[in-house]
């Protein structure tokens, strides 16, 4: 420890990233990024903002980006809140939407960053174990609390609630804010925008960086109750006035707008993730059911660790994650045909072969 460190840094836990490697042929299925490039209008977008409007300050309130989302998702702009990535926006709603008296709830295995963010914001929290099929049951959360984040679909399991849960939930917890995270919710689950105008404890979060293919872009953005939105601003104009660059806020419209691009290129990922999970499961896979565009798996006869690194002397990275009860699961980013044909192969030459 560092004698000039707070003493809350030393008792830091920080978030570990997927391997971002610098090395060539590596075919990399370890951090959900989509197979495809960002909306063709998005670029063409950016392309055009390189220029001298650049020595400008950024709109502070990410007016036209918050209109474009809003009209998108038939609300307005002052139920939307932008921030720099989903891991922003999510961070403004611990600090400022958690009541710090109670622990907040999540689940044992969900997206990593929750515990992070309590941790540094001395917020106490309680892991709620998934149920024996990996599955979030919603009356675990009826208990004292100070607010609850879900992922939707889940973050490392894949597994979806469906609107009535989480409208289920929203009413279990009337008086602690809900967040909902969506990062995967493009891949076959179904948004909970809609109840955040029937439940005001309701937050969305929501991402560029998978379904839209923009995780260097760095923009999310949430959708709730003007009360929410106004806890969130309040935090970020205390920490920084300017998250979103005038090239992000302009790429993060046009792409929010190319609703066919979206609807096109997701569908291709949910196509090849059902051909691969097909596969996977001939070749003696247990594989839970994803909404997202990776699938977490199992085999019986062979170690994550072992496979982790057999695929890795083969140029393949894909993702062990620590959570105990998932630690003999690797997680798989669906890619194009072609590349999870490549991994099918690499499996092959490592004994495993159709039963």
């Amino acid at each position: 420890m560092s004698r000039f460190w707070n003493p809350l840094v030393a008792d830091l836990h920080p978030y570990i990233p997927g391997e971002q490697p610098h090395f060539t042929d590596i075919l990399k299925l370890n951090t959900n990024e989509l197979p495809y490039g960002p909306s063709p209008t998005a670029l063409s977008v950016m392309q055009e903002g390189c220029n001298d409007s650049l020595r400008l300050y950024p709109d502070p309130t990410a007016r036209d980006l918050r209109q474009t989302i809003a009209s998108v998702y038939d609300t307005v702009p002052e139920r939307v809140f932008v921030g720099n990535g989903s891991d922003e926006v999510l961070a403004h709603a611990f600090r400022a939407l958690i009541a710090p008296e109670a622990p907040m709830l999540f689940a044992d295995v969900s997206y990593g960053f929750y515990p992070v963010y309590c941790g540094l914001f001395g917020q106490p929290y309680q892991e709620i174990p998934l149920n024996e099929r990996f599955e979030i049951d919603i009356e675990d959360y009826a208990i004292p609390c100070g607010g609850i984040a879900i992922a939707n679909p889940n973050a490392n399991t894949g597994h979806a609630l469906s609107l009535g849960a989480i409208s289920r939930l929203a009413t279990l917890q009337p008086d602690r804010t809900i967040i909902i995270d969506e990062a995967y919710v493009d891949f076959g689950a179904e948004s909970a925008v809609s109840l955040t105008r029937e439940h005001d404890n309701l937050l969305v979060v929501q991402t560029l960086s998978k379904s839209r293919a923009l995780a260097g872009l760095r923009v999310g953005y949430a959708i709730g109750h003007p009360d929410l939105i106004e806890g969130l601003i309040r935090v970020k104009d205390s920490f920084n006035s300017y998250p979103l660059s005038r090239l992000a806020q302009a790429g993060a419209s046009a792409a929010i707008a190319d609703t066919a691009w979206l609807t096109s290129t997701t569908g291709r990922v949910m196509a090849s993730r059902d051909r691969f999970v097909q596969v996977m499961s001939g070749l003696g896979f247990d594989i839970l059911p994803s909404c997202a565009n990776f699938v977490l798996v199992h085999h019986p006869a062979h170690k994550a660790g072992d496979l982790l690194a057999g695929l890795r002397e083969r140029h393949i990275i894909v993702r062990q994650l620590s959570a105990p009860r998932i630690r003999d699961w690797l997680r798989i980013t669906i890619g194009t045909d072609d590349e999870m044909s490549r991994l099918i192969e690499a499996l092959a030459s490592m004994g495993l072969t159709p039963r």
